[in-house]
């Protein structure tokens, strides 16, 4: 099925009641809001690949539901009385122990089995280091283009120090401490001061390198890392303290101290 359409869908992104109708569709009028016949996820995935994410976070009665599409590879929509017939290839993903959820009776173990016919478990990224640098080059590349930005390059000093630490959120806490250092770098390398590796604040992010005095002062620093990311999130004040690391409530204090508009 590789040729066929990939759909995605995460399980944990809503609540059940519009998960079950994002799986299997629904009928005209089914529910309040539904004006029109909407085709689900495993119809949009015939012939091809539908991929659960966050699998471990349905509810026993959509279990019980895929369940039976996994067993039958047939299915009703929302409202609906016909029956409708998809090839469809699962692939599953998970962050929880699957054994310890079927053994508090979180999951089903009929489904589990049917789920787990070709099981891969992705190593944490602590336990893949020669991954490390790699994967940071690539996600650099992407930093880059989206901040509209040359690509960016990181020095001998900087990949030791990421294949040095921990990784405790594996490759999201890599992609913001990248994303991080990229916003405050001043050219296209990215040099181990810029790293904030552990939980970052917007002091350490800005101290982090030792300013010369033409470089200017902490606060000089400071406010220049909160135009910078202003300026690559269109102004988006939420997003913006996201990428320094900090809470919303934090920004608005130093835009205040800092008169930033």
């Amino acid at each position: 099925r590789g040729g066929g359409p990939f759909v995605a869908v995460n399980c944990a992104a809503l609540p059940e009641t519009l998960l079950e109708s994002e799986l299997f569709g629904h009928e005209k009028g089914a529910f309040t809001g539904a004006t029109a016949v909407r085709r689900g996820r495993f119809e949009l995935a015939d012939s091809g690949t539908l991929f659960l994410d966050e699998v471990a976070e349905l509810k026993p009665q959509l279990q019980a539901k895929l369940l039976r599409v996994l067993q039958e590879q047939r299915f009703e929509r929302v409202g609906g009385t016909r029956t409708l017939e998809v090839d469809v290839r699962i692939v599953a993903a998970t962050n929880r122990d699957l054994g310890e959820e079927m053994r508090a009776g979180r999951f089903r173990e009929d489904l589990f089995h049917r789920l787990a016919v070709f099981p891969i478990r992705l190593a944490a990224l602590r336990e893949r280091l020669a991954d490390v640098v790699p994967l940071a080059n690539h996600l650099l590349a992407r930093i880059a283009r989206q901040l509209g930005r040359p690509s960016f390059k990181l020095d001998d000093a900087a990949q030791a120090a990421l294949v040095r630490y921990g990784w405790p959120g594996n490759v999201r806490e890599l992609a913001n401490v990248l994303e991080r250092a990229a916003i405050l770098a001043d050219g296209q390398t990215i040099t181990k001061e810029l790293l904030v590796l552990g939980p970052p604040s917007l002091t350490t992010t800005a101290t982090a390198p030792a300013p010369a005095p033409d470089d200017g002062t902490l606060e000089e620093l400071e406010k220049q890392a909160i135009h910078r990311a202003l300026a690559a999130t269109g102004g988006n004040r939420k997003q913006a303290a996201a990428r320094l690391g900090i809470g919303l409530r934090t920004l608005y204090d130093k835009l205040r101290t800092y008169e930033i508009d």
